[in-house]
């Protein structure tokens, strides 16, 4: 039964070729189009290639399960670098891809120069705890403790979204279900859980 909590592929236009990286990627017509890795100069040009980038960045995180990016690197390799075209994304280009995913609540910065983001994994802190919170209660796992290692390998979750999940953005999910009463977040004897209401 497909549940929204459960594992779903974005349909986003994407041509047929797949990434050697990572099989479960399709990159969009302009990963392949050398202007795309040129930060664009036109407000309107390059509000419509942040927004690419940005669709882009969504799926690679969310398939890959990566979560930090640090500017300075990123552009060495995918999704930021088509080695095929010999393109690199440049730094200001990704940090402004950072920029407008955080203005979304799909990332965050995580040190004071920008270098460093944490990117949720392709949705934002609240749809994860929602998608957390989902899969608890229609589980009957209220008033239940689970481990944060049951919840991203267990076999229980294996079709969730949140299955394989960096332990990072699973534990910003699990403190806003606590900031919002439907959970509490437990560090005990070296290992961390939650217990869901």
């Amino acid at each position: 039964m497909e549940n929204h909590y459960t594992r779903s592929r974005l349909k986003l236009g994407r041509v047929a070729e797949m990434s050697i990286e990572n099989p479960n990627i399709e990159f969009p017509w302009q990963f392949h189009f050398p202007p795309f890795f040129t930060l664009q100069p036109h407000a309107e040009t390059r509000a419509k290639q942040i927004a690419a980038w940005r669709s882009l960045v969504l799926e690679w995180y969310g398939a890959t399960r990566q979560s930090k990016v640090d500017v300075r690197e990123a552009g060495r390799g995918p999704p930021f670098a088509n080695a095929t075209i010999n393109r690199r994304f440049p730094e200001e280009g990704i940090t402004a891809v950072m920029e407008e995913l955080a203005r979304t609540g799909h990332a965050e910065r995580l040190d004071k120069q920008g270098y460093t983001w944490a990117v949720h994994c392709g949705r934002t802190i609240d749809e994860w705890a929602d998608c957390l919170l989902s899969w608890a209660r229609d589980n009957g796992m209220s008033g239940t403790v689970c481990t944060l290692y049951e919840l991203t390998h267990g076999d229980d979750t294996v079709s969730c979204d949140f299955h394989g999940l960096d332990e990072e953005t699973l534990v910003r999910s699990v403190l806003r279900l606590q900031q919002r009463g439907n959970a509490e977040f437990m560090d005990f004897d070296d290992n961390r859980g939650v217990k869901f209401f």
